[in-house]
């Protein structure tokens, strides 16, 4: 990969579009792509999916924190995460890059999206 990487997750039949920053952890995971993702409520504060097989952390923070509208990985649970509230420092907490519609996220109910890359 050799830039950022744009991606689309359907949510309830709608697209919204985001951006993973260049990192060894987004290549592993735009390797997986296109993936069909069962995403539910954790906390009030993100949407969470388990993928099939862990990212390469080589290079990446050992934690972090989220912004609304930020696109992470949780290493322990080896989940991709949509937050769409603040959430503090956590360890395992991995940034890997943005979305563009908070909204359409925080007010889905549990949902099954496809994610890919454009």
């Amino acid at each position: 990969m050799s830039s950022d990487t744009r991606i689309t997750v359907t949510v309830n039949g709608s697209t919204v579009t985001g951006t993973l920053v260049e990192s060894a952890a987004t290549a592993s995971l735009v390797a997986q792509l296109p993936l069909e993702l069962s995403f539910t409520d954790f906390g009030g504060q993100e949407k969470i999916a388990t993928i099939p097989a862990p990212l390469d952390l080589d290079g990446m923070p050992s934690g972090g924190s989220a912004e609304p509208g930020t696109v992470g990985y949780y290493a322990p649970d080896q989940a991709l995460v949509l937050y769409y509230d603040s959430v503090g420092y956590y360890e395992g907490i991995i940034p890997l890059g943005t979305f563009d519609d908070v909204a359409a996220v925080r007010d889905a109910p549990a949902f099954t999206g496809t994610l890919d890359s454009k």
